[in-house]
């Protein structure tokens, strides 16, 4: 890929053909002005002037891209720098009182420019917005990306709590009720500890996907620790989330599940509860679910006994 320099080699010739025109003008209308009556301020300064708005334009030409913006920017500068440069060519030539064309070829270009260059300006200021959008939501993502778990791969912990949070306050916004359903796998410990943890791994890794293919689009899943997920189900009341619950329930223990080394089946099972959401925090109501669940496990070993 060619230098950027070198793709904006057409406006940088044509800058200098038209600044070279409007100084052969300049020379073949006027004579030259004897050294005792330059005025070395107004040449220092126009000059010097001009010398930057050429540094500018390098500048601008190396470090951008082809485009819109980058037109207008050159365009103005150019103007600025043709006017300074015509100025700067009035100190050295004295044209006679009959051409008033050099007055439009001084004045004329610089507020064009300055138009010009405004608008550059304003292009480029949204672009730059635009860029920086891209890269909060990059960022964003890759902040969101910290917060999912390797394995399954869903939000973990500190993702869940952060969307809770959001769909609590969308949930008062739009006055819809706020479920949540927390799942944990019934002896998940023996399965790791009878079969190794990459089966355990891959338990889980099964039944989340088994979970994912019984949701609707719009609910959540995460993995809040080892075994243990939790659903965020926005429009929906708890005996509706209950009913999900169950059936998740249900479609864990029917699952043909077999292990991966000796092909036998296992018998998977897992204990489901859900609860409506109240003005709380995402931590009172994680702990409001973890004390129904646990509430669940106990009576289900009360019953089995």
């Amino acid at each position: 890929m060619p230098p950027l320099f070198a793709l904006h080699r057409m406006k940088l010739l044509t800058l200098l053909l038209v600044s070279n025109f409007g100084l052969m003008l300049h020379l073949s209308a006027g004579d030259m002005k004897p050294l005792s009556v330059w005025d070395w301020l107004d040449i220092v300064g126009e000059g010097g002037s001009a010398m930057l708005l050429l540094i500018w334009i390098g500048l601008l030409l190396k470090s951008r891209p082809a485009g819109r913006v980058t037109d207008l920017l050159f365009a103005g500068l150019g103007c600025l720098f043709f006017s300074l440069l015509m100025d700067l060519a009035d100190e050295f030539v004295r044209m006679p009182d009959s051409v008033s064309w050099d007055a439009w070829l001084e004045s004329g270009p610089m507020p064009v420019g300055f138009i010009l260059l405004t608008l550059g300006i304003y292009h480029w200021h949204r672009e730059q917005l635009a860029i920086s959008a891209q890269m909060r939501n990059r960022e964003r993502l890759y902040r969101e990306h910290l917060h999912f778990d390797t394995l399954t791969p869903l939000g973990g912990a500190t993702y869940l709590k952060n969307q809770i949070e959001m769909s609590i306050k969308q949930a008062v916004t739009e006055r819809q009720p706020l479920s949540l359903i927390m799942l944990d796998i019934d002896a998940f410990s023996v399965i790791n500890r009878d079969y190794g943890q990459a089966e355990g791994d891959r338990v889980l890794q099964v039944i989340t996907q088994l979970v994912l293919l019984n949701l609707r689009e719009h609910d959540l899943l995460c993995r809040l620790a080892g075994d243990r997920f939790v659903i965020v189900l926005p429009n929906t009341l708890e005996s509706q989330a209950a009913a999900i619950a169950h059936d998740l329930a249900l479609s864990i223990k029917h699952l043909a599940y077999r292990t991966i080394l000796q092909g036998e089946r296992l018998a998977l099972s897992a204990t489901t509860v859900a609860v409506m959401a109240r003005q709380e925090g995402a931590e009172c109501l994680l702990e409001r679910l973890n004390t129904r669940l646990a509430h669940a496990k106990q009576t289900s070993l009360f019953r089995s006994a």
